[in-house]
């Protein structure tokens, strides 16, 4: 493997890094640094046919020739899996080597985030195409409900649109009870690799939307270590309490969504680009992760923000409120989006617009 800050990274301890894409190129890159596993989403679903169309337009093509009754978005759904078992076959080599890694993880519909039951059915099959893919649930209050459900099947979840401490710990906790109900009816619950994602980057998001709209004056560097601040303490809780899922970092915006979680039992999903730049970066890693945030950044987010209190506590946000969360409602909805844009990008391959000329 080439010797870059992120290979430094893994060796340092039990951190893992991902490539946050399912693209084969850039995956096959991530690898060759030592990454361990890999995501999937609508998002990015429809970015890699935008940088695979040599591979992906024909196939959507020969799929639609194949199965002629098929609507868009079956064929959506199809491109989707695809597209996952292609690139868990670059990890399964890791897989079968490692055990607990060499995962990727794709997504539920995300426009079922209200729906458990419609979540845990399209979960089971997502659990049967490949052996090693996690599937991802909203921390919604009925993701709550589908990622127990689902983890008592025997299925390794990923909560994700989850950031804040009263998100992930809900979804450990049904992590949990979904363990001790597989485990009850016979099954073996340590071959079972759950995950508890943090999108850190989006919770800064959210938190510099909210000094905008509100007319706050808060400190700016503050800011980007809302969602740190919220990892580390949900990364003690973790430990404390003992819980089986391991947490992952994801929505990356600067280089300390890296070099201050290094060092702890975590993995951390990089976008292609980030990876990079930080590969590039000179940055030397040292374990930071048990290292606290600066009391006075704490204080000034504490005091000045309401929802960084009711994303730092513990008991928070209610999981009835967890769906009304502004983070969680901006990223459901873009995830959505990118769900229907994925569905017209197919569109446009099987019946394209007879009013574009095609050059």
């Amino acid at each position: 493997m080439l010797d870059t800050p992120l290979l430094r990274t893994a060796r340092l301890g039990p951190t893992d890094y991902w490539n946050d894409s399912c693209a084969v190129d850039e995956l096959a890159y991530a690898i060759e640094r030592g990454a361990t596993g890999a995501t999937s989403n609508p998002s990015i679903v429809l970015e890699v046919i935008g940088k695979e169309k040599a591979h992906w337009v024909p196939r959507v093509r020969q799929l639609a020739a194949e199965n002629p009754t098929w609507s868009e978005v079956e064929l959506t759904w199809a491109i989707i899996e695809e597209m996952a078992v292609r690139g868990a076959a670059k990890l399964a080599p890791i897989q079968r080597e490692y055990g607990r890694k060499g995962w990727l993880s794709v997504q539920t519909n995300p426009a079922n985030y209200r729906d458990a039951a419609r979540m845990v059915e399209q979960a089971v099959r997502f659990a049967g195409l490949a052996p090693n893919l996690h599937v991802k649930f909203p921390a919604t209050s009925a993701g709550m409900v589908a990622i127990e459900e689902a983890t008592a099947k025997g299925v390794s979840i990923n909560a994700t649109v989850s950031f804040t401490v009263p998100q992930a710990i809900a979804a450990a906790e049904a992590v949990e009870r979904g363990l001790k109900r597989f485990a009850a009816a016979g099954g073996d619950a340590g071959k079972v690799v759950p995950i508890v994602t943090i999108m850190i980057g989006r919770l800064d998001d959210w938190l510099k939307v909210v000094v905008e709209r509100d007319g706050l004056s808060v400190n700016p560097a503050a800011l980007d270590w809302a969602g740190i601040a919220a990892f580390k303490r949900t990364y003690g809780i973790f430990k404390e309490r003992g819980y089986r899922s391991r947490m992952l970092v994801a929505a990356f915006r600067h280089h300390l969504h890296w070099t201050e979680l290094v060092g702890g039992e975590v993995s951390l999903t990089i976008p292609y680009a980030w990876q990079v730049r930080f590969n590039n970066s000179g940055i030397d890693p040292v374990a930071r992760m048990d290292e606290p945030v600066d009391p006075a950044i704490l204080s000034e987010l504490y005091d000045k923000l309401p929802d960084f209190r009711h994303a730092y506590e513990p008991d928070g946000l209610t999981p009835a409120e967890f769906d009304t969360y502004g983070a969680t409602v901006r990223t459901l909805r873009g995830f959505i989006k990118a769900y229907h844009d994925l569905q017209a990008a197919i569109r446009d391959i099987v019946l394209p617009n007879p009013d574009v000329r095609i050059v």
